[in-house]
């Protein structure tokens, strides 16, 4: 017997308890079955869910429910991404180790993961700070080494003085700030591991074309990131020596304007002319203030020194002053580029800057002038002033000038990429030991696999923002593998990104203590649906797919990618602005839960927006939500035992408004399926409401018996297809409509196509192109009869009055329109 009342707090404590004694969503490998993996984005343990959080699981479990009921054998796992710097600056904060910190909110945030109903495999939960998880890249990050895909050398850094360690490129903003702390990045040289991410440069770029299920704003930004070049590079003879530098141009046509060349103010000519220039070697000082982002660079003064030397143009032979310039990047490239202000902005704001000659070699093909005076031309057009290649097209110059540079032996075509290999060491304590011993001279070893896992301590304290690894003398030595002699662990750690990057893969198999990965990854991968934050787009979602390609290539996985189809839900607002602690505008998942329930908290984030666009938080309307579910459970109060009672029936032989309830129901049923294909979720929802609208607006005791198995129908309908966004609530309603199976494995409604065709229409009526009414007609209504049957409505005949009806149009199937004078 139903309450006579929703009950949230109870129901989902029932329900939940129910989930968890059958082991619901603990699967397994089934052959037989179509497999379906869906993965939200792993958290990191912070201390508590927020409404970002609940919106990326909510998705997500609202698609695995789907899938489950379409029949497939469906795989939605949780983990914690719970190495970082959050937790290190949380422990010197408060006194408390990093691990006690983290281990901590795990158990707080599963808990508030559990509350929600989402339906994972708890079976499967790891932590990437466990040695059981890390191991496993360090393992892996050994073989990289013994390929020569991982290696380790001297570079210029991104380096954040606030958090005391390296950044990636992609962890600098714009503004030249680290990601996390917000201060300003310097640039340092440290020895630093690396990943050969640039030996997959070519197929990361190429296999974007097949990914199509993921956005393209996510591609473009992939695409732009790895920035793949068609060019030409040659040396610049460095006058009177026997030295020389190498630059790379996409504009080979512009040669002839180069009327400087710069360097980076790392470059060693630039190190070597400071040694006798105190000026230079102040201005090189300066420059290592600065970082290395792109973006950062291109906002910067122009700032510049000669170096004291000249390099000679490839062709003319003219002498050129070489410039030491903050704008050039030594990690970029060669660290070397020639300078033709007349044709490139940067260029030209350096030359006006520092009175250097500046040259017109491309003019518009149309043959209109231009003033140099007032900023570079940067288009394309046809070479000018440049002797031998004058007149020629982009396409012509390139190829003239390329041959030319080739058969003098000073350059050739080359494809160039703008990502750099990744750069994977960080500084800092909480993150999993780089597998690495060095001995007396410094050289190279890897931990071997029987050694493994080099673990990271937990029970430290801090002095300071400085890793107590760097000083642990029990982690700091060690014996050299393979010799007895002493040697020292590296106590870099690895970004938190390495953990990131492979661990859906992981999750095909965590039981195995003795592999990587097994043959259950093949089954697995790749993940059919993935749904995350747009702004992992060119760091996680480029790095797990380089490292889906190292596993395929190492022989561990079958696939070269490892996300079919891609969802970036939207950022949540709350009045129209970002939440946040400082504007005072943040919500508390746990309050909501605890005065609604979670299933009105999921059915207003999947109703209040598409999960791929920006989603505004309004109390109101969660109260709204709320009302929605308190009168779904009153119809189902109302007509529980009129359906218990309902028996089968032929519904070819109904009365008409039966049909036509029928029809209405299926055809948004056909709605709704192709809604949930598309993840409109929102307009799913909307229909539920205007079919729950249907049921409490009609007439069922008038109907009696016959009306019983129509009524069942659409309950049964309107329980299943809410049961993925709402699972608690649907879960016991299932048992008031008679069903012993399991909601969660009942199949998916299907569309009764015949129930489609419909005996009658409804029409909608305008007076001179304003609505003034809606007829109903028989759907084999001829012209005549629709103009005679929407003539006689009291409101249409109200709207023309004693007017002349001048015209009548009848558009088939939507509506009628009278125009009258």
């Amino acid at each position: 017997m139903m309450e006579d009342h929703y009950k949230p707090a109870e129901i989902e404590r029932a329900v939940q308890s129910y989930w968890e004694e059958n082991q619901s969503f603990k699967v397994t490998e089934d052959p037989s079955r179509e497999k379906f993996y869906c993965l939200s984005m792993f958290p990191y343990p912070s201390g508590k869910l927020h409404v970002g959080h609940v919106r990326n699981y909510t998705i997500g479990d609202v698609i695995s429910r789907y899938q489950r009921m379409l029949g497939k054998n469906v795989l939605q796992p949780m983990g914690w991404d719970a190495f970082g710097l959050p937790a290190e600056n949380a422990a010197i904060q408060n006194n408390v180790p990093p691990a006690k910190w983290t281990y901590e909110n795990i158990d707080t945030m599963k808990e508030q993961l559990k509350l929600l109903g989402f339906g994972y495999d708890w079976s499967r939960e790891f932590a990437t700070c466990r040695p059981e998880y890390y191991r496993w890249e360090q393992w892996f990050f050994t073989t990289l080494v013994k390929k020569g895909l991982a290696y380790k050398k001297m570079a210029v850094v991104n380096w954040d003085p606030v958090e005391q360690t390296v950044l990636a490129n992609e962890q600098v903003d714009s503004e030249g700030r680290g990601w996390r702390s917000g201060a300003l990045v310097e640039r340092r040289e440290i020895p630093q591991w690396f990943l050969k991410i640039t030996d997959y440069a070519e197929e990361l770029l190429n296999d974007l074309d097949s990914l199509d299920g993921w956005p393209e704003a996510v591609k473009t930004m992939q695409r732009n990131w790895i920035g793949r070049s068609e060019g030409v590079e040659f040396s610049l003879a460095i006058d009177g020596t026997e030295q020389e530098i190498r630059v790379y141009t996409t504009r080979p046509d512009t040669i002839m304007g180069i009327t400087y060349a710069a360097v980076s103010a790392e470059h060693p000519l630039a190190m070597e002319a400071a040694k006798n220039n105190p000026e230079l070697a102040e201005f090189i000082g300066e420059c290592k203030k600065i970082n290395t982002a792109e973006a950062s660079i291109e906002k910067l003064e122009k700032k510049g020194m000669p170096i004291g030397v000249n390099v000679v143009h490839p062709i003319s032979g003219e002498k050129i002053k070489l410039w030491a310039a903050n704008f050039v990047l030594m990690g970029y490239g060669t660290g070397a580029i020639m300078c033709v202000p007349g044709h490139d902005q940067r260029d030209w704001e350096f030359a006006r800057k520092f009175g250097i000659d500046i040259r017109q070699v491309i003019k518009p093909s149309d043959g209109s002038e231009i003033d140099l005076s007032k900023g570079a031309y940067v288009d394309y057009g046809l070479t000018c002033n440049s002797g031998q290649f004058d007149g020629l097209d982009y396409d012509a110059a390139f190829d003239a000038v390329a041959e030319h540079l080739e058969t003098h032996g000073v350059g050739e075509r080359k494809i160039n990429y703008r990502i750099r290999d990744w750069g994977v060491s960080r500084q800092r304590y909480w993150g999993c030991p780089i597998p690495i011993i060095y001995d007396e001279e410094q050289n190279v070893h890897v931990v071997p696999s029987e050694d493994l896992p080099v673990i990271l301590p937990e029970d430290v304290a801090f002095e300071g923002v400085k890793s107590p690894i760097k000083s642990d003398p029990d982690f700091l030595q060690t014996k050299v593998p393979g010799t007895g002699q002493a040697g020292t662990r590296e106590t870099d750690t690895f970004d938190t990104f390495f953990e990131s990057s492979w661990y859906f893969a992981r999750f095909c198999c965590t039981d195995n203590d003795g592999a990587m990965l097994d043959e259950r990854a093949n089954y697995w991968l790749p993940v059919d649906q993935y749904v995350g934050g747009i702004e992992h787009a060119v760091l996680h979602l480029l790095y797990a797919r380089f490292f889906q390609k190292l596993l395929r290539d190492e022989g561990l996985s079958h696939c070269g990618e490892p996300f079919t189809r891609l969802l970036t839900q939207g950022m949540v607002l709350k009045d129209g602005s970002k939440m946040s602690k400082s504007k005072g505008n943040t919500v508390d998942p746990q309050s909501m839960i605890d005065q609604y329930g979670a299933d009105t908290v999921r059915l207003f984030i999947m109703f209040a927006s598409p999960p791929d666009q920006t989603l505004d938080w309004n109390d109101d309307a969660v109260a709204g939500a709320h009302r929605y579910l308190r009168r779904l459970w009153a119809v189902f109060r109302r007509h529980s035992a009129a359906v218990r009672e309902a028996e089968a029936i032929s519904m070819r032989e109904l009365a008409p408004a039966l049909r036509e309830m029928r029809a209405q129901l299926h055809t948004t049923l056909t709605k709704i399926n192709a809604d949930y294909e598309r993840n409109q979720y929102n307009t799913v929802i909307a229909a539920c409401m205007e079919l729950t609208n249907a049921v409490e607006r009609f007439d069922w005791d008038r109907y009696g018996a016959e009306g019983r198995p129509v009524l069942k129908e659409i309950l049964v309908v309107l329980v299943k297809v809410l049961a993925p966004v709402a699972p608690h609530i649907t879960h016991e309603l299932w048992a008031e409509v008679g069903s012993d199976e399991s909601l969660l494995d009942s199949p998916w409604p299907q569309v009764d196509e015949q129930a489609l065709i419909r005996d009658v229409q409804d029409l909608v009526v305008q007076v001179n192109g304003k609505l003034r009414g809606q007829i109903q007609v028989p759907t084999d209504a001829d012209d005549e009869r629709i103009k005679q049957t929407a003539l006689a409505n009291p409101k249409v005949a109200h709207h023309i009055g004693d007017k002349q009806v001048r015209r009548m149009i009848v558009v088939p199937q939507r509506l009628v329109n009278i125009v009258v004078g």
